[in-house]
């Protein structure tokens, strides 16, 4: 393979059988492993959406200057292909997330501001509301552009498509900003007339279920409110994952495949595996995988310390 901009590389992930992870046999899932991506989530996506559709609508002058409120993930995809571009990046990063990220920001040249973690995301959005008005400066946007939705919808909906090899019954989706949930089950509810798709949330920030805002160690999941791109119409449940399960389905993917990913995605397959046990007869289900674990090292997220 020969490229010319890193850029290339995003999207097309592999799709990945993990029926091993499953604790009844006799049902097939199907597992998008985000973290192939350059800069090791299904963030990049975004970050390429955002930035396309800023340059497309004019908003995002050349070397202007990009902010963004994130919990690391879409920071990193913004600093990898802003930085690429020849843009400024600002990203606002509450505190209580992994150092890596942190320092991974910086390395590809971002300016990283911290506000408290008990504000949470929303804490994060009003400081990077005040740095626009303050600089001028062009939000991304991740939580409110429909470029978000769109993207989802029409790549990596339709690479799920191309690649199941048999009808999925049901879609299990971590939330954050909804924009993987929502683009995708928009697209798969299309291709598979009653098709499910379950929403899944942190059990310690439960608002997608009418509980109040907490903290949780699931990073990328559980904003403290109900994201904009988030539609109950598309949803036919909500599957709450504690912290514990998720790290525990995350060490065990990784003794059992060799796949290190981050705790969004050991949520989502507790999510797999709490809905296998609701009842109904699943035969497949697919999911996401949404990033890479190399960057959570120093949470104890495999060394049992959470």
């Amino acid at each position: 393979m020969r490229i010319e901009l890193i850029t290339e590389l995003i999207g097309g992930t592999p799709l990945v059988r993990l029926d091993s992870m499953l604790e009844t046999d006799g049902v097939a899932l199907f597992a998008k492993w985000e973290g192939a991506n350059p800069g090791g989530s299904v963030k990049d996506r975004v970050a390429a959406a955002l930035i396309a559709d800023g340059e497309r609508t004019g908003a995002l002058p050349p070397g202007g200057e990009i902010v963004e409120p994130t919990s690391g993930n879409t920071g990193i995809g913004l600093a990898l292909v802003g930085r690429a571009r020849g843009y400024r990046v600002t990203v606002v990063l509450p505190e209580g997330y992994s150092e890596e990220r942190v320092q991974l920001l910086r390395a590809l040249g971002a300016e990283v501001e911290r506000t408290p973690a008990a504000e949470g995301m929303a804490g994060a959005i009003r400081r990077a509301e005040e740095i626009v008005a303050e600089r001028g400066a062009w939000p991304a946007g991740q939580f409110t552009n429909r470029a978000v939705i769109q993207m989802h919808r029409v790549t990596t909906a339709r690479e799920l498509i191309a690649d199941l090899p048999a009808r999925p019954d049901a879609f299990v989706c971590g939330v954050g900003t909804a924009g993987t949930l929502t683009g995708c089950a928009l697209a798969l509810r299309e291709a598979y007339p009653g098709f499910k798709v379950y929403a899944v949330e942190p059990a310690a920030s439960p608002v997608l279920s009418g509980g109040g805002p907490g903290l949780t160690g699931l990073q990328g999941l559980g904003a403290g409110f109900v994201p904009p791109f988030y539609d109950p119409g598309l949803v036919d449940g909500v599957i709450q994952v504690g912290d514990a399960e998720a790290f525990s389905a995350c060490r065990e993917l990784a003794g059992r495949t060799g796949l290190l990913a981050g705790p969004s995605s050991g949520a989502a397959l507790a999510a797999c595996n709490k809905l296998i046990k609701s009842g109904f007869a699943w035969k497949t289900l697919v999911t996401i995988l949404p990033d890479r674990g190399e960057r959570y090292l120093s949470t104890g997220l495999y060394s049992g310390r959470p």
